[in-house]
């Protein structure tokens, strides 16, 4: 019996191709736009921006500081005469202003009491890349003048390639604290897609009751349960096809459209699957417990994908969750889709193991036990009635 009703949900959803190309497309074509949209926010190029250069003060320490920064950077671009406007009209990225007097205080022991370089950015340009760039100008200014002091006091110079930059090595030991496009992405709009399938099972939900197939079924003797099963199971494949997919775009797609690849390597396969499984149960039940609540395919077609949505914002899913202020990502402990995409993260981005995510599997292995319960007993009043 249970055979039978998984083949009449397979049946179903084979004669809604438009249906389930809207399942496998839609979180595709979300991956590959935000991670491309996104790309420069994750990981900021300042060093390929268009920028140009007042220099009022053509000392030997001024010049020396532009050929540093445009030795890191792009040449800068011939300054136009009114500089402000071009920024305002977003023609240049940004202006570095060095004011007369900067090589002077740049060989004083004294602090100077004035502020001698100015990065003016135009209005449109990312908060990020804002702040790396400013970060970068104020550690080359530095490392100016702490050249200049050592050259006048103690007649050394440092050699080109020798500075403090050169000293330094950051890099992440198989794991960070924040992802990039890809790898936020993908896993967030695969837990997306996963839900997404509440307005499949919803409709068709809605479709068997008004053609007398719930009612015929529940006159033959078929149990509630095992009728909420049949439904279930199918969508288990559904959803594994789904995550196939997504993960796919993810390591091979993604490349080949100018974007960073996600990188499997290395990864806790078990761990991964755990979430994968936890994730689209707890969809599924969801998607079933609101199959059973709404009663048109207006209900159907709208309470679902507005409850994705609200729980998807929440989340993290379309606005990551570390940018959000303090009440918000504490809101988002709330939305099972956060639950998911934490978990998936854990393994994707931090190397986690089984044990890492056990209490996001718990947490949507929970949820799903309790939509599924509600979803039995919301169908067996809607059977009756």
């Amino acid at each position: 019996m249970l055979f039978a009703l998984i083949r009449k949900e397979l049946l179903a959803l084979l004669r809604d191709p438009h249906g389930m190309a809207a399942l496998f497309l839609m979180p595709m074509a979300f991956i590959v736009i935000m991670s491309l949209a996104l790309q420069d926010y994750y990981s900021p190029k300042n060093r390929q921006l268009e920028y140009a250069v007042q220099d009022q003060d053509q000392g030997p320490q001024a010049k020396a500081l532009l050929a540093q920064w445009q030795h890191l950077h792009n040449a800068a671009t011939a300054s136009p005469a009114d500089w402000r406007e071009a920024l305002r009209a977003g023609r240049l990225r940004y202006v570095l202003v060095i004011d007369k007097g900067f090589s002077e205080a740049m060989s004083t022991p004294n602090a100077p009491r004035s502020i001698k370089v100015h990065l003016y950015a135009e209005p449109g340009l990312e908060h990020a890349l804002f702040r790396s760039t400013e970060a970068e100008l104020a550690a080359a200014v530095g490392m100016q003048r702490s050249n200049a002091l050592q050259e006048r006091f103690m007649g050394i110079s440092s050699p080109p390639g020798q500075d403090i930059p050169a000293m330094v090595s950051a890099e992440r030991i198989g794991a960070g604290t924040h992802p990039t496009s890809v790898q936020q992405n993908v896993p967030a709009w695969l837990v997306f897609g996963m839900f997404f399938v509440v307005t499949a099972i919803s409709t068709l939900f809605v479709q068997e009751q008004r053609d007398g197939t719930l009612a015929r079924l529940h006159a033959i003797g078929v149990p509630a349960g095992k009728q909420i099963l049949g439904k279930a199971l199918p969508y288990l494949l559904v959803n594994a096809i789904q995550a196939v997919l997504m993960l796919s775009v993810g390591v091979w797609l993604m490349p080949h459209l100018g974007g960073e690849a996600l990188s499997l390597a290395g990864i806790h396969w078990p761990a991964l699957i755990l979430v994968l499984t936890s994730t689209s149960l707890a969809a599924i039940g969801f998607a079933l417990m609101l199959a059973c609540l709404v009663r048109t395919h207006a209900q159907a077609s709208t309470l679902g994908p507005m409850c994705n949505i609200l729980m998807a914002a929440i989340g993290g899913v379309m606005v990551p969750s570390f940018v959000m202020p303090a009440i918000m990502q504490t809101a988002a402990h709330f939305s099972p889709m956060n639950w998911a995409l934490e978990g998936l993260l854990q393994v994707l981005l931090r190397g986690g193991d089984l044990a890492a995510v056990l209490p996001y599997a718990t947490r949507l292995a929970g949820f799903a036990l309790l939509m599924g319960m509600t979803a039995v007993l919301l169908f067996h009043r809607r059977v009756k009635s």
